[in-house]
């Protein structure tokens, strides 16, 4: 609670001095136009009135601790930012300093909540990187956004290693507001068509928005660091052949509205189109929002697997899901190969392209037997096979509250399971940690999240502490906080010592002389 006292009243003072100091620019999509070198400095506050584009071979740079509003119409006057396919965005925060994109409302003070959702458009990127959509030189236009502006809404193309820029260290607030001329055009926080994988994304934060968290449609583009929190429909939302990786994704939903925390899906047209959707995940943390919860969203489970998609996760935990109706852990479309759609995720599954291990699972409200959270029979063997490594288990969490009391810490607790029984994967985008989920002993949300900002978050004081013997192994890392070494310590002959970031503190035992 004094947590939460002591961010509001920063946010107040910030809040203040932002009103004071920085001049309020408008932004307008005239102001970049294709070819130009734009730059956005923090000592302004920029408005966007309307949809702004990132127009061909236009650049847009972005200081650290800049924010940006946006106004609040909806349809054909919706506010957003649109990096166009030739277009590059460099956005680039600090953990003390990010780059917030948020509505005009908001006051930076804690006057909006988790609860004011669909306030503008959202941020949308846009590549040249490979789909399956089996259109005309594999383009295609963003949902609503189209509607605006067809000739700068157009994504995909056959780049796999593209670059739109570079987003870090982001916080993306309050999003999600009918985009265009149809009902129902929503676009996320985060909305990614076409990305190539030689974009830059890291530290990227979706808070409150009216619809997904995220959404990729196609493309190659990796992610890490990435934060869902309190959004209406789904956190995370893949089609049309997204094959990008990802690591350290943590979602979190509320229990007034939310659909599934994963929805993935191969394509929006015909199934055996190719590329196949395949990200591959590891380190996940999905909390649903809780058992009892009721939200308005669709989704009978935290994970759907449909369309003939494919999909890797490893070292992740999925817990506190629950629905209406059901509250399954996993479905995976199996259809009855009839009429044009002939194939499914069910064939990807025993194609050996589906594959889940090393994972904790938990707190389902069809229950915690795999044959009860597993939807389909076929499945269920799979997941009870020991070699996969997929448990169920309790995995500790600090802290899931998902109210501003300073009551959420999702990293594990003193003996909790997550803390081991990893997988490394041979792949070099992947880090290698000894626990399972988002989090170590680092709770990398702090600093630049509204999470944080708000005050949903526990102090980081609350911390892990460890116990040293005055012998270090040939290889060993220090993920909690606080180890306390007792006796002097040597780093050995041959040896190789590890400390992580946010490992802050190193305190040495006091002897008596």
């Amino acid at each position: 609670m004094l947590k939460r006292v002591r961010n509001l009243l920063l946010l107040t003072i910030l809040s203040s001095v932002l009103l004071s100091a920085q001049g309020m620019i408008t932004i307008t999509d005239s102001d970049i136009p294709a070819g130009s070198q734009v730059t956005w400095t923090s000592n302004n506050v920029y408005l966007l009135d309307g949809m702004v584009f990132v127009d061909s071979a236009a650049v847009l740079t972005i200081e650290p601790g800049t924010v940006i509003k946006a106004k609040e119409g909806q349809g054909n006057s919706a506010s957003g930012l649109v990096i166009t396919r030739y277009g590059q965005i460099f956005a680039e925060g600090t953990s003390d300093r990010p780059i917030i994109f948020t509505a005009e409302s908001d006051e930076l003070n804690g006057n909006l909540t988790h609860t004011d959702r669909g306030l503008w458009g959202g941020v949308v990127m846009l590549g040249q990187a490979s789909t399956n959509n089996q259109t005309a030189n594999g383009l295609k236009a963003v949902e609503g956004v189209n509607e605006i502006n067809e000739s700068k809404a157009w994504y995909g193309g056959t780049n796999d290693t593209h670059s739109s820029g570079v987003f870090k260290y982001v916080s993306i607030r309050h999003s999600g507001i009918n985009v265009g001329d149809q009902a129902g055009n929503e676009i996320q926080g985060l909305t990614l068509g076409g990305v190539g994988s030689g974009t830059v994304i890291d530290y990227v934060e979706s808070f409150a928005s009216a619809d997904d968290g995220f959404e990729w449609f196609g493309g190659t583009v990796n992610a890490k660091h990435l934060v869902s929190a309190f959004n209406s429909d789904d956190s995370y939302d893949t089609d049309e052949g997204f094959r990008g990786k990802g690591q350290y994704w943590f979602a979190i939903q509320a229990p007034d509205q939310g659909g599934r925390v994963a929805e993935m899906d191969g394509a929006t047209g015909d199934e055996y189109y190719q590329p196949y959707a395949h990200p591959i995940l590891s380190n996940v943390t999905y909390i649903g929002a809780g058992i009892g919860a009721a939200p308005e969203g669709d989704g009978e489970e935290c994970i759907i697997l449909r369309d003939n998609t494919g999909v890797e996760y490893y070292n992740s935990i999925f817990t506190e899901y629950d629905d209406a109706t059901s509250g399954y852990g996993l479905t995976i479309e199996d259809i009855d190969n009839t009429g044009t759609k002939t194939e499914d995720s069910r064939q990807r599954f025993e194609s050996g392209e589906i594959i889940f291990q090393n994972n904790i699972w938990y707190n389902f409200g069809a229950g915690n037997d795999v044959t009860q959270f597993i939807y389909q029979d076929f499945a269920q063997s799979y997941f009870q096979d020991a070699a996969n490594s997929n448990s169920v288990d309790n995995p500790m969490l600090m802290g899931i509250s998902r109210e501003p009391n300073g009551g959420l810490d999702p990293r594990p607790e003193v003996g909790s399971p997550a803390l081991s029984g990893s997988k490394n994967l041979e792949d070099n985008f992947f880090d290698k940690t000894s626990y399972v989920g988002a989090f170590g002993g680092n709770n990398w949300l702090l600093g630049w999240t509204a999470l944080d900002q708000l005050g949903y978050l526990s102090d980081i004081s609350t911390g892990v502490e460890l116990d040293f013997t005055n012998e270090i192994p040939n290889k060993f890392n220090l993920a909690q906080n606080y180890p306390l070494l007792d006796g002097m310590v040597f780093v050995d002959s041959a040896a190789v010592l590890t400390i992580e970031p946010g490992t802050v503190i190193i305190k040495a035992k006091r002897r008596p002389r």
